[in-house]
């Protein structure tokens, strides 16, 4: 098998050391597995800048929708509704997330290139007094849009709601202060930005919040509450849990704290982005959104031309060792460009040289 690197937003490139973590059968009873679990819980509570008497962190087996499920089935009772804020795939997958346990909930439905409006979020709260929840997507890795999560927080607390968000990939990766915001659940994954391997997600709960939500849940497995109550405990999981990830994970909570922490994971992301933005403009690949609401996680670039072929594209890419991602834009052609991972400013040099030479017809290069 060939070895490519991934420049998607996850799953992403590993380092070595948590690849090897991979190499080790461990018990979901032992103790000392249990120990990790617990490890992981209170490192993510310190990367969100919360207190452990306030918040507290849940950790949930499968994929990051699995996780947004279980926070959407478990938070919203039968008398909740929810404001979900839609600019891109994912957020309106939160919508039918809702639809398809019978949530009560609206829209502010937006483009897939325009931001929330502020007013418009306070128009929405003021004329509908049943809201109670306000949930919004912080990086829509759809287009790589960063969403301006202050902003909302700031107005859905005025108005007294509950305020979740999907943070699925900017946790670990853009510098959040969860209680400053005054954010109430969080929700990431393992494969994101602190560059694990897939198979398990979290949310950072506020523990107030979480414990208001018991009864609400209608699926055994993804209780939300249920979950938390069992590994509070001591570290176990309520199901078999994924014992190799949650290892790789340990260590790549680790290693980013010997980089320097998010602000230093963040720069480097930034400094990718940037890079890649600039050389891409160079060959005449456009990006998709402005550069104000770009995020660093993620480029969505146009097809530059009618002509264009993604699927050679790719194949050429993928052959010379890098693997890229399609659009998921419904309306325009792009594709999407990952900066996170295991990835450095010379893999985005690296990567464009070979788009370059795609262009110039160097088929051998």
């Amino acid at each position: 098998m060939s070895s490519y690197k991934l420049l998607t937003p996850g799953p992403l490139t590993t380092s070595r050391a948590v690849k090897e973590q991979m190499l080790v059968d461990r018990c979901t009873w032992d103790d000392d597995y249990k120990a990790i679990t617990q490890k992981i819980r209170r490192q993510l509570l310190g990367l969100a800048h919360v207190p452990e008497h306030v918040y507290t962190t849940v950790l949930m087996q499968g994929s990051g929708t699995f996780v947004v499920e279980a926070v959407l089935n478990t938070c919203l009772g039968p008398t909740d509704k929810a404001l979900i804020i839609t600019n891109g795939a994912y957020g309106e997958r939160l919508a039918q997330i809702a639809a398809y346990n019978q949530k009560n909930f609206c829209t502010y439905a937006l483009p897939y290139n325009a931001v929330p409006e502020g007013d418009v979020v306070e128009d929405i709260l003021k004329g509908d007094q049943a809201i109670t929840h306000v949930v919004m997507v912080h990086c829509e890795t759809t287009t790589g849009m960063l969403n301006p999560v202050e902003m909302v927080a700031n107005i859905a607390k005025r108005h007294g709601k509950i305020v979740i968000i999907d943070a699925m990939s900017s946790f670990g990766g853009i510098p959040m202060h969860v209680e400053d915001l005054q954010l109430d659940f969080v929700i990431s994954s393992a494969n994101k930005c602190i560059q694990g391997v897939p198979g398990f997600g979290f949310v950072v709960a506020k523990k107030e919040q979480l414990l208001a939500c018991e009864g609400n849940a209608t699926s055994l497995s993804l209780d939300l509450v249920a979950q938390w109550k069992e590994m509070d405990k001591d570290g176990k999981w309520r199901y078999t849990s994924p014992t190799h990830v949650v290892a790789a994970f340990s260590k790549a909570l680790d290693e980013l704290e010997e980089e320097g922490g998010v602000q230093a994971r963040y720069t480097r992301y930034r400094t990718n982005n940037a890079t890649l933005r600039k050389e891409m403009e160079k060959l005449g690949f456009h990006s998709y959104i402005a550069e104000v609401v770009q995020s660093p996680i993620i480029t969505t670039f146009l097809f530059p031309s009618s002509t264009f072929s993604f699927k050679s594209f790719y194949e050429f890419i993928k052959a010379r060792g890098y693997v890229i991602y399609p659009g998921k834009l419904t309306n325009v052609d792009t594709f999407r460009i990952g900066n996170i991972g295991d990835i450095h400013e010379e893999d985005m040099i690296e990567l464009v040289q070979i788009i370059a030479d795609y262009q110039g017809g160097k088929i051998d290069a």
